[in-house]
């Protein structure tokens, strides 16, 4: 997952809306949203190169998304998968408080991550690197590959769309959180972040919605949950020219 756009407690129809796209290399396999069938509870992808995913909700209400760090210079290869992170947060029957102990714990045990995890009404999100945890009051929050609401463009971007959108009196229509997430504008040269990659490689991933031949945006997945806990979940899945090729929808009442 490369980039997620969070409102917490801003729109009068919905307290929790999620918009995320997962960014991947075209070849690595993969299987859209579904209910597990291990785990009968659990809704997301599912990586089958490692096993684990990316995004996902739980029929009690838990929730867990994962965005790596970009830092090349820090990449260990005998590293522990990161989708099993949320795999873990999505099962977990605990105190939160002890699962982000462990989550600092552990970190060392993984490549650099941020992981957003916890009850849809008390998400919070916790960075390998600095070991900080911050829980998502009311407002509107963008994670992509740096820590939270670091002001890269298209961070900021998205977090204006979805401000300005939970600011709006009209209906919200699914259409328009779409929209956020397929913008595929580039941020300019003097504004590109400095994350240790080359040049071409950071002004292609500078945007919202990644198109190329062997890496992109592989699908988008909006979340919505309403004030009688029913939650809304949407993927669309994308070939390497930024198609559509399979849609994904699903609708419960949370348990908890």
């Amino acid at each position: 997952m490369c980039i997620l756009f969070i409102a917490v407690d801003q729109h009068p129809d919905y307290p929790l809306i999620i918009a995320a796209n997962r960014d991947e290399f075209h070849a690595r396999l993969t299987q859209p949203s579904h209910f597990w069938k291990s785990k009968p509870h659990m809704l997301a992808g599912k990586d089958l190169q490692a096993g684990g995913t990316w995004l996902g909700v739980a029929k009690n209400g838990h929730i867990a998304a994962l965005t790596n760090i970009r830092a090349p210079s820090k990449e260990r290869f005998d590293a522990m998968t990161r989708g099993e992170l949320v795999v873990n947060a999505l099962q977990y029957k605990g105190s939160w408080e002890v699962h982000t102990q462990h989550l600092k714990n552990t970190a060392t045990d993984y490549n650099g991550f941020n992981l957003v995890y916890g009850d849809w009404k008390n998400l919070q999100v916790f960075n390998s690197h600095t070991q900080e945890h911050h829980a998502l009051k009311q407002g509107v929050y963008g994670l992509s590959n740096a820590q939270l609401n670091t002001p890269w463009p298209k961070t900021q971007q998205g977090v204006n769309a979805l401000n300005a959108l939970c600011q709006s009196k009209q209906p919200l229509v699914v259409e328009q959180l779409f929209a956020i997430l397929s913008d595929p504008t580039q941020a300019s040269d003097e504004t590109l972040p400095d994350t240790g990659i080359a040049k071409p490689w950071e002004k292609m991933l500078s945007s919202i919605f990644i198109k190329s031949p062997d890496y992109g945006t592989r699908c988008s997945t909006v979340i919505t949950v309403d004030h009688h806990h029913a939650l809304n979940w949407e993927e669309r899945s994308y070939d390497p020219t930024g198609q559509v090729t399979q849609t994904q929808a699903y609708s419960f009442i949370i348990n908890s």
